[in-house]
């Protein structure tokens, strides 16, 4: 006989199952199924909710630039009739082309620079054993918690001896040195990588730079590609940079910067305005659709380690 049967006493010790109630059925066994259903609709409410108050303004701003200029006054929320002229205004009375010139320049050139010095710095300070690494990485970290109003006149001061004020130029050289929050996100994101790897490659005779060019890199994908998606969008959506050191020169304005400083000849044309919001958007809405699985995945796997 291969089945263990079970003692008296042992059952006794287990004590008795839940027995039927009055009209022979088990007494609770409809709060667990009763309590999940308030729970499930309780937060599928809350996330209608959440999606509701994230997506109304956008759904403003989208309606507001198909009205026309008289009607946005109003508090009419459905344009009527929908006019997409505004659309075609925005091309044709504002620069928006060189603004958007001017914002991929300053994008593209503040991630590639970010990159090229924060992803070494980074991949020392977490995968190189020396000495003055905390020390290092707490300079950093006050980098981080620094204000940029706090040394934006020596800053300033600084770059106008250099005569670059007026352009972007000062917005995009200091990436070569390095961005504090991407050192940080970055150096997170290398802590989870074994250093057991790093090892294999030296004894197979890797560089230090081929390690991390071979192998960290490649497994450090998510992590990089989160870093670059957060720089680029500050880039593109900068607005206190150009103010300080670009505003004096109108040819040098990023769209985020023209935006905000739109007017019209008698005032605010509010259609017209979020229309120019609506293009001003659609660059960085279509960036995140296609790198947002490694944009998630990168945030998921970057743990506060170390």
């Amino acid at each position: 006989m291969t089945a263990v049967s079970q003692s008296p006493l042992a059952r006794t010790r287990r004590g008795p199952g839940p027995g039927p109630g009055p009209g022979g059925s088990v007494a609770g066994t409809g709060r667990g199924p009763r309590r999940s259903l308030l729970v499930w609709i309780a937060e599928h409410a809350a996330l209608v909710a959440l999606g509701v108050v994230t997506i109304a303004p956008i759904v403003f701003v989208v309606l507001t630039s198909l009205m026309s200029s008289n009607q946005a006054l109003t508090a009419s929320i459905i344009p009527k009739p929908f006019d997409v002229a505004n659309y075609g205004r925005v091309f044709t009375e504002l620069p928006l082309a060189q603004w958007f010139g001017n914002s991929a320049l300053y994008a593209v050139l503040a991630t590639a620079f970010m990159l090229v010095s924060s992803v070494p710095a980074a991949y020392a300070l977490a995968q190189i054993r020396f000495r003055g690494a905390n020390a290092i990485f707490t300079v950093i970290i006050v980098a981080m918690l620094l204000p940029p109003q706090v040394t934006a006149v020596p800053v300033y001061v600084m770059w106008s001896e250099l005569h670059l004020t007026g352009t972007l130029w000062p917005l995009i050289l200091p990436n070569l040195l390095g961005d504090a929050f991407s050192i940080f996100l970055l150096r997170q994101f290398f802590l989870t990588i074994p250093k057991e790897y790093g090892d294999a490659a030296r004894m197979d005779g890797c560089s230090e730079w081929g390690v991390l060019a071979r192998v960290v890199v490649p497994m450090a994908r998510p992590g990089i590609a989160s870093a670059a998606i957060f720089m680029f969008f500050h880039s593109w959506n900068d607005y206190y940079g150009p103010l300080l050191y670009a505003s004096e020169n109108q040819a040098a304005w990023p769209v985020a910067y023209g935006l905000a400083t739109f007017r019209g000849q008698h005032g605010t044309d509010w259609s017209m305005t979020m229309a120019m919001t609506v293009v001003v958007m659609v660059p960085v809405v279509v960036i995140f659709f296609f790198a947002q699985k490694a944009f998630v995945e990168g945030i998921a796997l970057t743990g506060v380690k170390g």
